[in-house]
């Protein structure tokens, strides 16, 4: 299993989101820790990170470093690559 890290500013983009989504998010990070490269998709553009995954209308911005997921930035999918 991967050891899960939040960034100061993913911990900021997740206070922005209401408690019920939060929830939702930390539920499927949970389960996507056991294999993280399986549910994930590889970003075309690195500049806010290397991989995403999607949770509902959100998108987890995240980097893996040996066996720790670096989550980067949570946000909605109309916002979060802009």
């Amino acid at each position: 299993m991967f050891e899960i890290v939040f960034t100061h500013r993913a911990l900021q983009d997740l206070d922005s989101i209401d408690p019920n989504t939060q929830q939702r998010i930390a539920l499927k990070l949970k389960e996507y820790a056991f294999d993280p490269r399986k549910n994930a998709r590889k970003l075309i553009n690195p500049k806010i990170g290397t991989y995403r995954f999607r949770i509902g209308d959100y998108r987890v911005i995240f980097d893996i470093d040996n066996a720790t997921i670096v989550i980067l930035r949570i946000g909605h999918r109309s916002s979060i690559y802009k």
